[in-house]
């Protein structure tokens, strides 16, 4: 896994769930679901990495 991709799959995660967290506390559900997205994608992008890597070895 690159380290830029890694650190960016990381990024996406946290922010994700701070988004998710925040957008929960305020009762905002739009917000929420889209702080949820943003997690996954982080989620996804972090597999995919690691199947690149499992693939190269």
């Amino acid at each position: 896994m690159s380290a830029s991709e890694k650190i960016k799959a990381k990024a996406e995660q946290a922010a994700g769930k701070t988004v998710r967290k925040a957008a929960h506390a305020l009762g905002n559900k739009t917000t929420e679901a889209k702080g949820a997205a943003l997690e996954a994608r982080g989620k996804a992008r972090e597999v995919k990495e690691k199947a690149k890597d499992n693939l190269k070895h």
